[in-house]
Formats: C-alpha cells, structure tokens, sequence
C-alpha cells in the first residue's frame, strides 16, 4: 500500500483559557492518500479550522504528530517550514478579508512568487501571473483592478490562483465556497475538482455543507467538538452512517421533494457540553439517545474500524 500524503497521530490543540484548556482538536488520527480529497465537517466550533491550521503549523499543535510524506514537520525549524510551505497552501473562508486592499490583482498573485524568489525577473514574475490567472478563468483584463472592484468568485479565484503560485501539492481548503452565492459555489468546486486532476492536488476539504463535500470528497471525517467521531469513503458514510451524530447531521439536509415534507426526523435535544476541560467519554454522550453509562467511562470510545474504511467513534455501533 502506497505511503499516504498526510498523516495525523493523535493531534490535539488545545487552548489556554481562565477556566482551564479548551480542547479544540483532541487525539485526531488521520491519513490522506495522494491526489485524494478528505472532507472535514461538523458544527460551527467543531474544530475544524483549527485542526487544518494545526496541520499546516499556522498554529502550534499541543501534542501529537504531523507527517507529511513520511516526515515529521513539528520538527523542522523555520527556514526547513518555508520551503516545506511551498508545498502546503491554504485557501482561506473569506476571499475578501483575505486579501490585501491595497494591492491589484497581479500584485496579490505575484507576492508569494516574490517572498520565495520564484522568478528571476519582473517579466517572467508577469509570465506566470498571467498563467495563474488564465489556470483559474480569470481575466487577463482585471490584473489592475483592486478587490473592492471584484464579486466574492473572482476574489476567490485570486485566492486559489495565490494559493497555486509555488506548485503545491498539498491545500487545506477552509471553507472555500460558504461566503459565495450558490451558483458561484458550483463554478468554484468544480475549478477545484479540475485542477486536482490536472496538477495531482491533495486536498484537505473543510466545509458545514454536507451536500459540496459529498460532491468533492473521496473521504469524510465527522467532528464532534473537537473530536473524529466517523471517518468513510464517501457514498458509504451518506448511504450507511453508523455514528448518532452522522445520523443526526444527514438527516438534517434540507430535501427539495414535497413529498418527505411529512417525514419524521430525529431532532437532538439535550446541551452541548463544554470543550473546556470536558469529561471523560463519548462528548456527544449528553445529546444521543443511545447514551448509557458505558459511553461517559474514562477511555470507554474508541476510534475502530466496523467495516473495511470505515471507523467509527462509538461502543454501539462496533
């Protein structure tokens, strides 16, 4: 079996607070193959752009280990992370906060060519501008304007076309369509999807949409309050999701057929508990309905495998 890209080993990231440590990713084991797309979702405060920012070394994991290709990133030093970022991008949730407001639109692309000394000379630095823009559709004719002057799906597309600029192989993508218009999310993913095909990208997926990372993941993993609770190929976590939570979420997709209108669904009662210094256990214990006094054990959940690439977070469903 070929060695995966990326590789997460009971990676944690916790934050320091006057109540003690909020555990935003707690013990995330995770692999991605090369040229695949793991998909990352959960509620809002799940952790999940934290655990992308931790991955990258934007922020400072706690515990755990970060391999990429084989090797071990928490130990490089800084000027081994600069040429290790070449190769490990990001494309940020908002396209506009994201960008300078003072820097055209060749200005914006051309900075990362020009921080790491890409090209010998302005006109070969314009070169290559004028191919990151022609690679992600964008007009030849907007390489003087300013963000402001933009819609979100080009400033987006400046951002992927940044993002591009030093031949990675690796992008965390955060959240990269949820502040565009649907539309303009449909022509954003599929500009994703064809320029892993062409480049033999590997992405990190993080999205809340269940319906986008369905169409762009190969796998997905569910958090749960800074835990993996699932982790499937894709048709198989919708067509057969184990854990309660992964019910819960599907079961939420809005359905544009009047006929399901009637139907019946599992609605989760009970309080979030806390991600500061949370209790032994199952975390989604307190909201789940098969809870018994099994889950809430100290070391009780375990992350097993119930079926050949499908591992679940659960003492019912194994």
């Amino acid at each position: 079996m070929s060695q995966p890209l990326l590789e997460t080993k009971n990676l944690k990231k916790y934050f320091k607070t006057p109540h003690g440590n909020l555990h935003a990713v707690d013990d995330v084991s995770l692999s991605i193959e090369k040229g695949a797309t793991l998909g990352v979702v959960g509620e809002s405060g799940c952790g999940k752009s934290t655990l992308g920012r931790t991955i990258l070394r934007l922020t400072q994991a706690t515990d755990g280990r970060i391999l990429y290709d084989g090797r071990e990133i928490q130990a490089c030093n800084e000027s081994e992370m600069r040429l290790l970022r070449r190769e490990m991008q990001i494309i940020f949730q908002d396209p506009f906060s994201s960008l300078n407001p003072r820097l055209t639109v060749n200005e914006l692309i051309a900075e990362p060519i020009i921080v790491n000394h890409i090209c010998e000379n302005k006109a070969a630095r314009n070169r290559r501008v004028e191919e990151l823009m022609d690679m992600v559709e964008l007009a030849k004719r907007l390489s003087n304007t300013y963000p402001h002057e933009l819609d979100g799906g080009r400033r987006q597309r400046i951002g992927i076309a940044r993002a591009l600029a030093l031949n990675p192989r690796f992008i965390v993508c955060d959240e990269p369509v949820s502040a565009l218009d649907v539309s303009v999310q449909a022509q954003v993913l599929n500009l994703l999807m064809d320029l892993q095909e062409r480049l033999s990208l590997t992405y990190l997926f993080i999205t809340h949409n269940l319906s986008v990372v369905r169409h762009i993941s190969s796998e997905i993993a569910v958090m749960y309050m800074g835990v993996c609770v699932e982790k499937a190929p894709a048709n198989m976590l919708f067509s057969h999701p184990r854990h309660p939570y992964t019910e819960a979420l599907l079961e939420a997709i809005p359905t544009p057929d009047l006929s399901s209108r009637n139907k019946k669904r599992k609605i989760l009662k009970g309080e979030v508990a806390s991600p500061i210094n949370p209790a032994p256990g199952c975390r989604f214990a307190p909201r789940c309905t098969k809870a018994t006094a099994a889950c809430t054990e100290n070391g009780g959940i375990t992350f097993s495998e119930v079926e050949k690439g499908h591992f679940v977070a659960c003492i019912h469903c194994c």
